[in-house]
């Protein structure tokens, strides 16, 4: 059976990349005592599979993963034993046993949320500036861009990957939708940065903070 893990990853968490965070889980299940299925071989492992790795610098209250087990107790039961074994800034908010015909948590993200944020201490344009030229940045007839990969560039247009946008009551706070997933991947960082080139201003990307708040299917 497969269950799906929904769990939150804040505070100094934010600091753990991504492998890093599949080792702690596995350690986790095993001190839980979770009745775990292992793939076959000669070196079995754990059988995981993250929905949509979350970089590192990120906070976020809806990251998932799916893992493979041979029974279970109930959900309530299940996420009282692992957050027991967890550190705080980890924990375990929701658990759901999945029908057998379903597909991974990777294979199914289609879009995500996330809050960006002004940090202390760091200079930008007014909050009245920033929402009347990020609604123009918006407006455009498309926003091309060049993605780059480890292996190749393209240049792509942004507009339609991003879904939705809005102003938080607080100062210089955005909320993105973004597309997201196998296919189309937006990060929040790259939707800043090429704001920034927009308006000419220069992109720090250590004054933004960035928290994920729902990952979708």
């Amino acid at each position: 059976m497969v269950a799906r893990i929904k769990f939150t990853k804040l505070g100094s968490a934010k600091f753990i990349g991504h492998l890093d965070l599949l080792r702690y889980f596995q350690k986790a299940f095993k001190r839980a005592k979770l009745d775990l299925a292992y793939s076959q071989g000669y070196n079995p492992r754990q059988i995981t599979t993250f929905a949509s790795p979350l970089g590192v610098g990120l906070t976020s209250e809806g990251e998932y993963l799916d893992l493979t087990l041979n029974s279970s107790d109930s959900p309530e039961q299940m996420i009282e034993r692992i957050n027991k074994v967890m550190a705080d800034n980890i924990q375990v908010v929701g658990y759901t046993i999945l029908p057998d015909d379903s597909k991974n948590a990777m294979s199914v993200v289609a879009a995500a949320d996330y809050i960006v944020s002004l940090k202390d201490g760091y200079d930008f344009i007014s909050n009245k500036e920033f929402q009347e030229k990020f609604e123009a940045f918006y407006k455009q007839e498309d926003i091309k861009i060049i993605k780059k990969t480890k292996k190749s560039e393209r240049e792509m247009d942004l507009k339609p990957l991003i879904y939705e946008f809005g102003f938080p009551k607080e100062d210089l706070c955005l909320y993105l939708r973004l597309a997201t997933g196998s296919v189309n991947n937006i990060k929040a960082e790259l939707v800043m940065e090429t704001f920034c080139d927009y308006i000419g201003v220069p992109y720090n990307a250590f004054a933004f903070g960035i928290h994920r708040l729902e990952v979708y299917a």
